[in-house]
């Protein structure tokens, strides 16, 4: 009996012991967390801060990965206007002061001597211009001098938004996991079940170009009407630049320089930019998700280009 009390004991104190550093070292038990929305499909949960695996992650009031904003912008205040999917966002892999919004806030910030700067980011993983449509549509532009609208390939075969992740898949969770273990075993080492009626979605019938490719032309029109100016920036897939661009989406590619010739959209294609460095997989974490690298060729190309921008709204 002693021996089985023993043994109890131990077996207690090193799942203790490893709950313990899932949570302090890695950040397992405190997920970012998503809510549901009818029309945007999902958000993350506003008014929320985390770390994983030393990361900051915080999210403000508006649900953007951002510090907490004014709707009005103040006095000699230039605010730019980041919208996009996980490439925006940086996902847990990425801390707060090395996202995108915040590498261009640096050097933007650096270069203006008389007024303040303000770059803010509203995305998410797996979102499409469907989805950042619907999110422009509900909260505005916060009085944007800029808006920056950054996609990559995959964008423009996204589906209708949609909330059927939220809850069901580990990636989109909606509450806190009881244990750090728990949440360890049901995101990497659970065999993943599929979700029927995410399979139905994922068979979404019709031009799904065309929806997305209308999706950024809204967007643009709602910068248009806001004075706000607009830049669309294209991330390729590191696939595409090993292999090329596979036909259906060369074809994408054209309708999207044939949207951008139509509404003179002021347009950055990253392809032949990634193309000119001479090993593109440094760019990258995975097949499409940039690496500290990339990020930083991404935001030093944005931040000319947004400099540029605001010289001619001038």
């Amino acid at each position: 009996m002693k021996t089985l009390l023993i043994l109890i004991a131990s077996l207690a104190g090193i799942t203790l012991v490893i709950e313990s550093g899932l949570r302090l070292f890695l950040g397992f038990g405190n997920p970012p967390l998503y809510i549901a929305d009818e029309k945007i499909g999902y958000l993350l949960a506003p008014n929320q801060e985390t770390r994983r695996r030393g990361n900051q992650i915080k999210i403000n009031q508006y649900s953007m990965r951002s510090a907490e904003i004014a709707q009005k912008k103040a006095k000699n205040t230039t605010r730019v206007f980041l919208l996009g999917d996980s490439i925006v966002n940086g996902g847990w892999w990425t801390n707060q002061k090395n996202i995108l919004s915040a590498l261009i806030n640096a050097e933007l910030t650096i270069s203006s001597s008389n007024e303040a700067i303000e770059v803010f980011n509203a995305s998410a993983n797996s979102w499409n211009p469907r989805n950042e449509l619907a999110y422009v549509k509900r909260f505005g532009l916060f009085e944007a001098d800029v808006l920056v609208l950054v996609i990559n390939t995959d964008d423009l075969f996204g589906t209708a938004p949609n909330s059927i992740s939220v809850g069901k898949d580990t990636k989109y969770p909606n509450s806190k996991p009881p244990l750090a273990l728990i949440e360890l075993y049901e995101r990497y080492l659970k065999k993943p079940e599929l979700i029927p009626e995410l399979e139905q979605i994922k068979k979404e019938a019709g031009d799904r170009v065309g929806f997305n490719l209308e999706a950024i032309a809204q967007i643009k029109a709602i910068a248009d009407n806001n004075n706000t100016q607009f830049i669309l920036a294209f991330t390729p897939l590191l696939r595409e630049l090993k292999e090329g661009s596979r036909d259906y989406e060369e074809r994408a590619r054209n309708r999207v320089q044939e949207l951008v010739n139509q509404q003179q959209i002021t347009y950055i294609d990253f392809l032949p930019i990634f193309a000119d460095f001479p090993q593109p997989e440094f760019l990258y974490r995975d097949h499409i998700h940039l690496s500290p690298q990339g990020e930083t060729m991404v935001s030093k190309k944005l931040t000319k280009t947004i400099q540029e921008t605001l010289k001619k709204k001038e």
